[in-house]
């Protein structure tokens, strides 16, 4: 799965249960449409104000003993999320989503991956975009 995905599954399906089954979300796959998600809301596939994600994101941070600048950060909000936050892997961020500049850990690239996933998880709703899924 894409690093991406795994971001969209972290916040909009991980631990969520399947209101049909009650059975556990397979952790790496984003929650189906409608799949009660770990912020309590559902994954909808529909956009969704940036002030939305936030709130679902800061229920995610409440239940953490540490303390994350993941509203500036990339690197710490995908700490919070339990992700692989290297160099690497955001490197390969920044491939998924189209950073053109040099993928060498910058601030700059870091503010821009950052904007990138807030901007994407809103437009998403929670559902990994089909060019975004195999990335």
């Amino acid at each position: 799965m894409s690093v991406f995905g795994n971001i969209v599954s972290a916040i909009f399906g991980h631990g969520a249960t399947t209101a049909a089954a009650g059975s556990a979300a397979v952790p790496g796959v984003p929650a189906a449409k409608g799949t009660p998600t770990v912020a309590g809301s559902a994954a909808t596939g529909k956009p969704m104000a940036r002030e939305q994600v936030e709130e679902m994101i800061e229920k995610l941070a409440d239940t953490q003993g540490e303390q994350y600048n993941w509203r500036e950060s990339i690197v710490d909000l995908m700490k919070l999320l339990k992700l692989d936050s290297s160099l690497g892997a955001r490197k390969q961020l920044a491939q998924e989503l189209g950073y053109t500049g040099a993928r060498d850990g910058s601030a700059e690239m870091n503010i821009w991956l950052h904007k990138q996933v807030m901007t994407k998880l809103a437009e998403s709703g929670g559902v990994v975009p089909a060019s975004l899924q195999h990335a």
